[in-house]
């Protein structure tokens, strides 16, 4: 199993830039950051800091949308990114939430999402496309290789993960939701005459170290708000019953609204509604131990990778015990010397 730390881009940008390099030092594969350009600094600008200053780690948006940037400016960074700092980038991409909703805007259209997807990935893996009536191709571009990985929960949008994406991102960590996603991914890679495997799995969910269950959950509450603002919309969408799993839909009976300008924060006050039973099945909490645990149950249903959300008061200690106790934990041991057969 890879595993990746996900960031907010808050200032100074010399932190961000410092915590990617920890999470390299730790032995992260990957850097994930928020893509919000109201609400924190741009992430682009950032990840060419930190390629700059790191030597294997792999960096990208987790998530990214069709909205807010022309999709040949956003191919146009990744391949120039990739031109600088040899082939380092991924794209995580979705609908949108954050990102167009502080701004008035709301999440495109499955059918957006997926022409988005076509045309960034033609263009940032140095090959030519057609948009709107005439072939597109960067002629300083040669060599770039960008895998595009999609964040979803209804039933399309995984859907259309399977049919066209190089990854999902499933954003909670909870066992039972996370097997039907998957599965259902995988079902939809078949259908469309791909192979299942080459759709990379990624769980994405508040990781936290630690043995003050209390503490924790009020640390990590924000996501199961953040999370809710998908939900809400696949039951605007499908209703409460029918294609998505009641222990998706159920918990935001009580969700009230929500206040961007406490998106993914510590203490965010609409994410009351979140539960204690929520926020355990949503994240990984507890300790080295506890979440080796529960990483082995994912790696079980073919997850390839974990991302682990560091929106809380203890970034540093729990990259330290990833990099010493969990990751050496999941990872394949070689042994330098056996005995002949």
């Amino acid at each position: 199993m890879q595993f990746g730390a996900v960031l907010q881009c808050d200032p100074p940008a010399a932190r961000t830039v410092h915590l990617a390099k920890l999470a390299e030092a730790h032995g992260f594969s990957h850097l994930w950051t928020f893509d919000s350009h109201i609400l924190w600094q741009e992430p682009y600008v950032l990840y060419s800091q930190i390629l700059n200053e790191t030597k294997r780690i792999t960096v990208g948006p987790m998530v990214t949308n069709p909205a807010t940037r022309d999709w040949t400016v956003t191919a146009s960074t990744y391949a120039t990114l990739n031109e600088a700092y040899g082939n380092r980038t991924i794209c995580g991409i979705g609908r949108g939430d954050s990102a167009v909703r502080v701004g008035g805007g709301k999440p495109t259209t499955l059918a957006t999402l997926r022409e988005s997807i076509r045309v960034i990935k033609e263009l940032a893996n140095s090959r030519p496309v057609e948009v709107d009536g005439r072939v597109l191709q960067f002629p300083w571009s040669t060599g770039s290789t960008l895998d595009v990985w999609v964040a979803a929960y209804g039933p399309k949008a995984l859907q259309l993960t399977g049919e066209v994406a190089d990854g999902f991102i499933l954003q909670l960590a909870d066992l039972d939701i996370a097997e039907w996603m998957i599965r259902t991914v995988k079902d939809a890679a078949v259908a469309a005459g791909r192979d299942p495997d080459a759709v990379k799995i990624c769980v994405a969910a508040p990781m936290y170290i630690g043995t003050d269950w209390s503490h924790m959950r009020d640390q990590c509450r924000w996501f199961g708000g953040m999370v809710g603002n998908h939900v809400a919309d696949i039951v605007a969408r499908y209703g409460e019953t029918g294609s998505v799993p009641p222990a998706l839909t159920d918990y935001i009976a009580g969700r009230e609204g929500y206040d961007y300008n406490q998106h993914g924060r510590a203490g965010n006050t609409h994410a009351a509604f979140v539960t204690d039973d929520i926020v355990d099945r949503f994240c990984v909490l507890g300790t080295a131990e506890e979440h080796l645990k529960k990483l082995q149950r994912l790696a079980e249903l073919g997850v390839d990778q974990f991302a682990g959300y560091l929106q809380h008061d203890n970034k540093e200690e729990t990259m330290r015990v990833y990099g010493e106790t969990v990751i050496p934990g999941m990872t394949k041991h070689v042994t330098a010397m056996k005995a002949a057969s």
